[in-house]
């Protein structure tokens, strides 16, 4: 049983990391396609308005976790029956949120664009429109979670990559058709990338209606069933509230007090901190169904250790294609981009370190999301969350630089890692003392190593940056990222098994 899984888990893996190496060079060269021919201006009003609606979307992501949870828990099952009502109330849910999300955003969200947002008047013609194709592209994308939910809860991670392949390809051909654009190109690209959403989720609705029972959707009104998912989605809603308060919230805050330009900067950080947390999100989603499975069959002691294995792991994954990037941050944007908006560089070193922290909680949050007893956790951890957003607007508005955003959000992951891991131990029998033994003190050990031989190197080994030093410079610090993970990282039984592996393969 145990072979079984973690055979499915690398194939799974390998699967979405065929998928993550051409989307994440398809990602940054859309990027820099986009913000050339859109502007750093325009190319910053559409990230933050794209943001306002996001904020709405609060209402529907605690929604698609549960949907997400209740799924793959009744896979663990085996109750088909069951299966397929959750699917049919899951439909029935996120239209209903639509409708409301719509509503929001067609009242608060219009008002605060006009009135409160720093936009240039010339502009704002263009930013209500992409505020409605961004509304229409979210109701899309909402339809799709519990399609994309069943692929992942099944564990066909070949469609998920094939599709998603093709949704990358469509997003680059739409960056270059900006170029060519009728109209007003902000318009265009919100029109294109709408249209791209509709065409992926036709995609996903009909792969899963030919090759999974449960994907017909009928109208259900199973009142157990909807208290249970709202119950569960309500307490998650504390945490998705908080986590997009966070991000789009923000990043709105950004706006109010330094303007669009700086948005793009942000932006631009975010595309890169994608293009490499995607490596870890491919194992993460391959690992995720297998923790909830675990849980619904009863299977507790493993799943504890996949859960410890799965957050070093996911650590070093992100760790060891960060030092590179997080040494060379200013050149990699200079060769990557034609204008590099202010604070750019300091925007993508910061998000990367975030992203390492948050790489620490994310196999024990599906853990503790397959219990079901979440009330605490959100409650404690979506409330500290929550106050990254105000602590950020005091910090702007006190006169502290654009970092200081990141700063916050750096502490308070640190702050709900060890939240997290008190409560769950809490509902849990989890090894607290292992834990800070095996991720803890490996990811410090690791890190720590790491960061004192590659500054010795920069600072003594290291010329004037080229493309040729760069790529060698870069394929060091990997491959020094590499073994020190290995070294230092690994026990044993891991070294053995990578050993035999290799041996194997050769």
């Amino acid at each position: 049983m145990t072979s079984e899984n973690n055979k499915r888990i690398a194939k799974n893996t390998m699967f979405l990391y065929m998928r993550m190496l051409l989307i994440m060079g398809v990602t940054l060269y859309t990027s820099r396609v986009v913000l050339e021919a859109l502007g750093v201006e325009d190319f910053g009003i559409y990230n933050v308005v794209g943001g306002v609606v996001a904020m709405f979307s609060m209402l529907s992501g605690s929604l698609s976790t549960a949907i997400t949870r209740f799924l793959t828990y009744e896979l663990g099952t085996g109750n088909i029956e069951r299966l397929k009502n959750i699917f049919s109330s899951a439909i029935t849910i996120q239209l209903l949120i639509g409708g409301l999300v719509v509503l929001l955003a067609e009242t608060v969200g219009l008002w605060f664009l006009n009135s409160k947002m720093v936009i240039p008047h010339e502009r704002i013609l263009a930013a209500n429109y992409v505020l409605q194709f961004s509304l229409i592209t979210f109701l899309i994308n909402l339809i799709s979670v519990p399609y994309n939910a069943v692929i992942i809860a099944h564990e066909k991670m070949s469609a998920f990559a094939y599709i998603s392949i093709v949704e990358a390809i469509s997003k680059l051909s739409v960056a270059f058709l900006i170029s060519v654009a009728p109209f007003d190109r902000l318009i265009f690209y919100a029109i294109l990338m709408c249209a791209t959403a509709l065409v992926i989720r036709l995609i996903y609705g009909c792969y899963c209606k030919r090759y999974f029972e449960e994907c017909s959707y009928y109208f259900l009104f199973d009142k157990p069933l909807l208290k249970q998912m709202f119950s569960f989605a309500g307490w998650n809603y504390i945490g998705s509230a908080a986590g997009l308060l966070k991000d789009q919230g923000v990043n709105v805050v950004i706006n109010l007090f330094c303007g669009a330009s700086v948005n793009a900067a942000r932006g631009i950080a975010m595309q890169v901190n994608t293009a490499v947390t995607s490596f870890i999100n491919n194992f993460i989603m391959a690992l995720n169904p297998q923790i909830t499975k675990l849980y619904a069959e009863g299977n507790k002691e493993y799943m504890n250790k996949l859960v410890l294995r799965g957050t070093r792991f996911s650590y070093y994954l992100l760790f060891c294609l960060s030092v590179p990037l997080l040494i060379n941050t200013e050149y990699v944007l200079s060769l990557w981009l034609h204008t590099v908006p202010v604070y750019s560089v300091e925007f993508v070193r910061l998000v990367l370190i975030l992203s390492l922290s948050d790489s620490l909680y994310r196999p024990l949050l599906t853990a503790h999301l397959a219990t079901g007893h979440i009330k605490e956790l959100q409650i404690i951890v979506g409330g500290l969350n929550m106050l990254i957003l105000p602590l950020s607007y005091l910090a702007l508005y006190y006169g502290y630089a654009p970092t200081s955003t990141f700063w916050i959000c750096i502490i308070f992951s640190v702050i709900g890692l060890f939240a997290r891991i008190y409560l769950y131990q809490k509902i849990e029998t989890f090894d607290v003392p292992l834990f800070l033994r095996e991720v803890v003190a490996n990811i410090l050990r690791v890190t720590i190593l790491c960061i004192v031989c590659a500054w010795f190197i920069q600072s003594n080994l290291v010329g004037p940056t080229s493309i040729l030093s760069f790529i060698l410079t870069s394929a060091i610090y990997f491959l020094l990222a590499v073994g020190i993970c290995v070294c230092a990282g690994l026990n044993g039984k891991e070294k053995y098994y990578l050993i035999q592996k290799i041996k194997s393969k050769l």
